[in-house]
């Protein structure tokens, strides 16, 4: 079974990265580029069949080491 996990950071939270990528495609020439947020993508491979049981484990990690739920957010997707 697969899962991919996105963390972002929370609205209201600074994000310099997201500033610098914002810069660096208006320096390329990329004109018309509004607000860019930086995040981060976990593509995790699981063994077993059991959907909810995957759900529980894959938002237990999230919040014990994948994601700072403090400043972000995480969406879990089984597929």
């Amino acid at each position: 079974m697969k899962a991919r996990i996105t963390v972002t950071l929370k609205n209201g939270v600074l994000d310099p990265q997201g500033k610098a990528i914002e810069h660096a495609l208006s320096g390329l020439g990329f004109d018309g580029v509004g607000q860019v947020r930086q995040g981060k993508v976990f593509d995790i491979e699981l063994t077993g069949t059991d959907k909810t049981k995957a759900e529980t484990d894959l938002k237990a990690m999230c919040d014990k080491l994948l994601a700072n739920t403090v400043i972000e957010n995480y969406s879990v997707a089984i597929g």
